[in-house]
């Protein structure tokens, strides 16, 4: 896809990755609908490309408010892109969590995307070439302990996005299935950082993600594994979950110690 000729709804644009991707694409040229709660984060960018940048108020829980972004796409004459980017995240152990606090994973991270692509599917079949773009996790291939629900919405997510392309297969829509690593983000709690530097990971910055994605998208590419040894790990679980296993009840005490009730986690 020639970035300069996309057209672009992105959820989740007010978000680390989500503002960086919307940020990038604005500068290739694209004409990008950023679909966010709030707006105060993406003024800086909507000052700068005020032609490339629109942004659309919206709670993609809602059938309301999607339909608000159907209206939006159908006022600049469809769209060739969709990039379904928003998330919520917490570091805790599953007692831990409120039913509200999955509610809202499952929610945000499965319902919503799923909908706003059924919602967007006919736009993008109008278009000469187009895409759905998912942006999921390593965590969407393998569980991790303390992630348990976010787990099971990123495992639903590449799911999705596996059997959309399936479906998709005779038209001109193809599917795109992100898999960054742990990412620079106000997803992250104190907790969920310390786990990070505690087990020495690798944390990228959203710029560096929002680079490799638009990089894939441009290279009509199917899958996006952001990371080394991240990548490996994901082959390694697909063949060998045993040995995962082991590896990962090593890390238990560590994670039930740094693991907390989420109340003051932050949400994109």
């Amino acid at each position: 896809m020639q970035l300069h000729e996309a057209r672009v709804v992105l959820t989740g644009a007010s978000g680390g990755i989500g503002m960086e991707i919307a940020s990038a694409l604005c500068a290739a040229g694209a004409r990008v609908l950023a679909v966010a709660r709030h707006q105060e984060s993406l003024l800086p960018l909507l000052v700068r490309y005020p032609q490339n940048l629109h942004w659309v108020a919206a709670d993609l829980t809602l059938s309301f408010d999607r339909h608000k972004v159907l209206a939006a796409v159908e006022a600049i004459g469809g769209i060739n892109l969709l990039i379904n980017a928003a998330g919520v995240n917490h570091f805790a152990m599953l007692e831990q969590l409120d039913d509200s606090d999955i509610n809202a994973m499952l929610a945000v991270n499965v319902s919503a995307p799923i909908c706003m692509t059924k919602l967007l599917l006919p736009q993008l079949k109008q278009a000469d070439s187009a895409m759905v773009v998912n942006v999921g996790s390593t965590y969407g291939s393998i569980g991790y302990p303390g992630y348990a629900s976010y787990c099971a919405t990123k495992f639903a997510l590449r799911g999705f996005s596996e059997a959309l392309r399936r479906e998709l297969a005779d038209t001109r829509v193809s599917v795109l299935y992100v898999a960054p690593r742990a990412t620079r983000t106000s997803m992250n709690s104190a907790a969920a950082q310390a786990l990070n530097d505690a087990l020495k990971a690798n944390v990228d910055d959203p710029k560096t993600v929002a680079s490799a994605v638009l990089h894939a998208i441009a290279g009509d590419h199917r899958d996006l594994y952001l990371g080394w040894p991240e990548r490996f790990f994901v082959r390694l679980n697909s063949l060998l979950p045993n040995l995962v296993d082991r590896g990962l009840r090593k890390q238990l005490p560590l994670i039930r110690r740094l693991s907390h009730k989420p109340e003051n986690e932050q949400k994109p």
